[in-house]
């Protein structure tokens, strides 16, 4: 029982790291805009965050630096793909190898650096509970941040007039601007906060996850995020709970090895990617599962003289 509890709890863990990424990810393709640099965005927001924490011992500040590497790199790229058209899968791949470089550069002093004992936020008498005490309710707040800003994002985008206007964008940015509103700017607003949700969310890997810095440390979870919008078809609830599908086979791999399950530790690392190709696959299929909910302009380029 105390294994299983483990399990779920480090599967919530996990699955917050992909659930805050893959949002901000989504907020993206909501206006029309695929960012393929959130590898890159994650781990830049890492070292802005582990660096913080080590010199001012805050690790709220080190999630607000995280946040704002995030915001910093994604306002970059929405000024190159929004306002000079460049191509959105180029301009993102090239973000993501300038952020895997420059974060192996900046990283280099904070490897051998040990953060500050972490502080545990166990809820009062629910903690105490059997089971489900130590499974949900001894989280970093970060896990109920995280299930709070997906039920706000539900809110906003379906219950909000800015919401539909930023899925009007999403949908047809020709129809947005003859009405008056400003495309190119909601593009930038949502690429910038899709910025900083996947720097909080890699700041989250190298703060409280894995409280350490080490090159590479994200080690494709933007990848994941990213295949993740697709998996929920843009559903933000959905998003939650594929985020957790993927952090318990990330998890179940530890798992497995602490009960002394014989099988080579290579091919429990692969059962992540594995999945996810698999869910890919399965998703693709039945492509209408897709057109039903992806935004019709996504990936598109927007002309507003055109």
């Amino acid at each position: 029982m105390d294994s299983t509890a483990l399990l779920l709890a480090s599967t919530l863990s996990a699955g917050t790291v992909l659930a805050i990424a893959a949002l901000g990810l989504l907020i993206n393709e909501k206006a029309g805009i695929v960012n393929l640099g959130a590898e890159g965005m994650m781990l830049c927001a890492a070292i802005a965050g582990f660096a913080t924490v080590i010199h001012t011992g805050n690790t709220w500040l080190g999630f607000a630096a995280g946040m704002a590497a995030g915001a910093f790199l994604a306002a970059i790229f929405g000024g190159l793909v929004i306002w000079l058209n460049t191509n959105q899968y180029a301009t993102g791949l090239a973000l993501t190898l300038f952020g895997t470089g420059f974060s192996a550069f900046a990283g280099i002093r904070y490897v051998q650096e040990k953060l500050p004992e972490q502080t545990h936020y166990p809820i009062p008498w629910l903690a105490d509970l059997p089971f489900v005490g130590p499974a949900l309710f001894r989280q970093h707040p970060m896990v109920y941040i995280a299930m709070a800003l997906t039920a706000g994002l539900i809110w906003f985008l379906y219950r909000t007039r800015a919401g539909l206007v930023l899925r009007s964008v999403g949908e047809s940015p020709e129809s947005a601007h003859a009405l008056g509103y400003p495309v190119r700017r909601i593009r930038l607003a949502a690429v910038m906060a899709g910025g900083a949700l996947c720097g909080l969310a890699g700041a989250y890997v190298s703060v409280v996850y894995t409280p350490l810095w080490v090159e590479g440390m994200i080690a494709g979870k933007g990848w994941i995020a990213l295949a993740l919008t697709t998996f929920a078809t843009w559903r933000p609830a959905r998003v939650l709970l594929g985020a957790y599908l993927f952090g318990g086979v990330t998890m179940l791999q530890f798992h497995l090895q602490g009960l002394g399950v014989n099988v080579p530790s290579q091919l429990l690392s692969m059962l992540p990617y594995l999945a996810t190709i698999v869910v890919l696959v399965l998703i693709s299929r039945n492509p209408l599962w897709i057109r039903v909910n992806m935004p019709s302009s996504i990936g598109k380029p927007f002309y507003p003289g055109a």
